[in-house]
């Protein structure tokens, strides 16, 4: 028999597979994803019926929704503009329906009344906290962040990830003295910043990401507060790119423009585990019919226990 015959070669073809199957069951990897799922409860609609107030989400949006949910395969998914407690049961019990099973959420509950915070995981969750007195000074008062933050761990085999999930302020304007509301939303970037940095007063060793829908772009105010406080480099804005390479995520439509606003941070001491270095934004099926965001995901691959 030759050295290299197509025997030898089998034997390692299957020695190769068999090592590599013994080490991929022995990594790790911890996918998570962002995702505004656009007014996921009852809200002032134009349907084909006419203006509607306080109108529950159209069944095929939400037939949408759970094929990019499905699509996304995320162990962890965090949601912004989810409705009440009712609204976060039904999403679970349709998802759970088609085969998409999340058994552990929660939902915050904060001083918006209209849009949660929620997360889905299928993973068990350590510790949940929402973070309601978030307070900053606005204009000679004092504000709240509006939609909380929600904090949730999730334990690995390499240690405690902790999820920090934020829905800033959107680009409505309120008050004629902030356009936009960039003042308001940079405030709450500030509050949310010096809660983590309270949590983890070293994120160079820490382990933790911050995403959502930040309403922002990277280079405002809001994005650098939530990266930097003064020479302390608190977390790093993942680039995301969807499969065309466009980096657009959510879509405003009565003006027919695009900008990237849901974002994922991650810190410094878990930044070497993101899988490639970025974060993806997700253009599969249903992606412009259940929401005008697109969501955005990322995997964290975590090195085998020695």
């Amino acid at each position: 028999m030759k050295a290299d015959g197509p025997i030898l070669r089998f034997f390692r073809y299957l020695l190769f597979n068999l090592i590599g199957c013994t080490v991929a069951a022995r990594a790790e990897t911890l996918t998570l994803a962002t995702y505004n799922i656009e007014n996921y409860g009852p809200a002032n609609r134009v349907t084909e019926a006419g203006y509607r107030k306080d109108y529950p989400k159209p069944e095929a949006e939400k037939r949408a929704l759970r094929t990019v949910i499905r699509g996304l395969a995320a162990d962890v998914l965090v949601l912004q503009e989810m409705g009440p407690r009712p609204y976060l049961d039904e999403l679970r019990r349709d998802l759970k329906s088609e085969g998409c099973d999340y058994p552990f959420a929660e939902l915050a509950t904060a001083s918006d009344a209209d849009r949660h915070l929620a997360i889905l995981s299928k993973r068990p969750l350590k510790a949940v906290t929402t973070h309601i007195d978030l307070s900053f000074a606005y204009f000679g008062g004092k504000e709240t962040v509006k939609r909380g933050l929600l904090e949730a761990t999730i334990a690995t085999a390499a240690g405690d990830v902790t999820i920090f999930v934020v829905h800033l302020k959107s680009r409505f304007t309120d008050r004629p003295d902030d356009p936009m509301s960039s003042v308001r939303r940079a405030a709450e970037a500030t509050a949310v910043r010096d809660r983590v940095l309270q949590r983890f007063p070293t994120p160079a060793a820490a382990r933790f990401v911050l995403l959502g829908d930040c309403n922002d772009g990277r280079a405002s105010k809001a994005i650098g507060f939530l990266q930097k406080r003064g020479k302390t480099e608190i977390a790093k804005l993942l680039p995301a790119a969807d499969s065309r390479g466009e980096l657009w995520t959510h879509a405003y439509r009565r003006e027919e423009s695009y900008s990237r606003v849901d974002q994922i941070f991650v810190s410094p001491g878990l930044l070497p585990t993101v899988q490639g270095g970025v974060a993806h934004i997700y253009d599969g099926a249903g992606v412009r019919e259940g929401s005008d965001h697109r969501p955005v995901i990322v995997t964290l691959a975590f090195d085998p226990p020695k």
